[in-house]
């Protein structure tokens, strides 16, 4: 049983160790709990958990305390992918709710699984998801000032496999802040968030470099046909460098490879496998 997750990008954690500190720990924490979940739950399950308890946390851009755009906005975007059943699920600039990943997993069970805009937000009122404002103190003070025009941001994610075998990929994020309004990323595209039964990959970054070369799938397509975890990585962000990309991406394979891999050394993660990773 393996688990890891990310935090997205941060232009503060390699400048504010204060934060960088309350981010480490607080990854530390939502992983350790992740790895305890996924000892009695599916990989499914626990992507989702974990993801949850990341848009809970309003130090991560996503949920709670994610990025306003230009409008005075959120709007938020999460996936869902199942390895086992290759369903994937998502919602795109959706509003008003506290965890888009819920919503995704609600929409794996039917035929239309990607909602967006005013019909994703009408789906969970009619399922039952409370109106909540996702807009905090810090974030508000931040748009008003336009600071993050200056900033990377990026989304949150994690990628599970399970005591059965079964790997699953979940991400969710707030966007990048001050975009139109209404911008599509790569969070809830099987470009940002990817799985089969071989490989699970979730990404952050510059949503529009992720969807130009197609990453998280193209990383899994790499490990399904004979390629490890690395060097299907390590072969994607060279592509990625071409076009002068900027991504994360964190994975796991069906043979316990555990991996991830970022352009710039900024992307905040953890791992638990054996025992507890974090980085950085």
């Amino acid at each position: 049983m393996k688990v890891i997750i990310h935090g997205g990008f941060f232009s503060e954690s390699g400048t504010n160790q204060e934060t960088k500190k309350s981010k480490q720990q607080a990854l530390a924490s939502i992983v350790t709990q992740a790895h305890n979940y996924l000892k009695t739950h599916t990989a499914l399950e626990t992507v989702v958990y974990a993801v949850s308890l990341l848009e809970d946390d309003q130090l991560f851009n996503a949920g709670l305390g994610s990025q306003i755009q230009s409008d005075g906005k959120v709007r938020l975007s999460a996936s869902l992918m199942d390895g086992k059943t290759q369903k994937f699920s998502g919602v795109i600039n959706i509003e008003d709710i506290k965890n888009p990943i819920r919503v995704s997993e609600k929409l794996l069970k039917y035929e239309d699984r990607v909602l967006s805009g005013e019909g994703a937000c009408a789906f969970a009122a009619k399922n039952g998801f409370d109106y909540f404002d996702p807009i905090t103190p810090q974030r508000q003070q931040e748009y008003e000032a336009k600071l993050n025009q200056q900033e990377r941001k990026g989304t949150v994610g994690c990628v599970a496999l399970d005591a059965d075998g079964n790997i699953a990929a979940a991400t969710s994020t707030g966007g990048k802040g001050f975009e139109i309004p209404c911008r599509v990323s790569d969070s809830a595209t099987v470009a940002g968030n990817f799985a089969n039964q071989f490989a699970g990959i979730s990404c952050t970054g510059v949503g529009e470099d992720i969807v130009n070369v197609a990453m998280a799938a193209k990383i899994v397509t790499r490990v399904t046909d004979g390629l490890s975890l690395k060097d299907a990585c390590d072969k994607s962000f060279a592509e990625l460098k071409l076009i002068d990309g900027f991504a994360g991406v964190i994975g796991i394979s069906s043979k316990g490879e555990i991996y991830h891999l970022d352009s710039h050394p900024y992307m905040v993660w953890a791992a638990f496998d054996n025992c507890l990773e974090v980085f950085p």
